[in-house]
């Protein structure tokens, strides 16, 4: 029988068992973060599994911190480990860039320049002419890939650096043949239902 009396000794409890706290936080948060925008993705058979691992894990670390009541490191470990959680989840979330956004562009002088340029780095714009507080002014919208964020923000900053824009993140698109709308790469069914 092997023996685990080492698990019970102060230098353990006061510094391995709090750091396993931490770390199984970082990674149950984590998880979370990327469940809820999933979630928002409509994929919500990876949520699910996702949830599954998140839960099963957080209650092993509460666990630890129950089992480890007169350890206040525990209690510490188990706070920073969400806070920690929630900017690794949002770090990550950032990297991979899923799913698609709209775009709106309000220019006060002609745009001919930024749509040309945009329209020759592959993006379908539509360019609707309107008037705005101070005078006439050009809307463009745009539905593109989360990835292509940087390079279209870098782009309204060359060619009309003056020009408001809002961002919006997209659920569904359904271009009906009219643009060329960006697809996200498909993966297993079990992912996208």
């Amino acid at each position: 029988m092997t023996d685990f009396s080492w698990t019970q000794s102060d230098w353990f409890v006061l510094t391995v068992v709090p750091l396993l706290i931490f770390l199984a936080r970082v990674v149950d948060v984590t998880i979370g973060t990327m469940r809820v925008i999933f979630l928002t993705r409509s994929r919500k058979y990876l949520a699910g599994m996702l949830g599954f691992v998140e839960s099963l894990i957080w209650i092993v670390a509460l666990s630890q911190v129950m089992h480890n009541l007169t350890n206040w490191l525990t209690y510490l470990a188990f706070s920073l480990g969400f806070a920690t959680g929630n900017l690794v989840g949002v770090m990550i979330e950032e990297r991979i860039a899923l799913g698609s956004l709209i775009i709106r562009i309000i220019t006060q002088r002609e745009a001919d320049e930024l749509v040309n340029a945009l329209r020759k780095e592959g993006y379908s714009v539509t360019a609707v002419d309107a008037e705005g507080a101070t005078g006439p002014v050009k809307i463009l919208f745009n539905v593109f890939s989360r990835k292509k964020l940087p390079q279209l923000i870098s782009l309204i900053k060359r060619y009309n650096p003056n020009a408001f824009y809002t961002i919006e993140d997209l659920r569904f698109v359904n271009d009906g043949g009219i643009a060329a709308v960006p697809r996200p790469a498909r993966r297993a069914s079990l992912f996208r239902k």
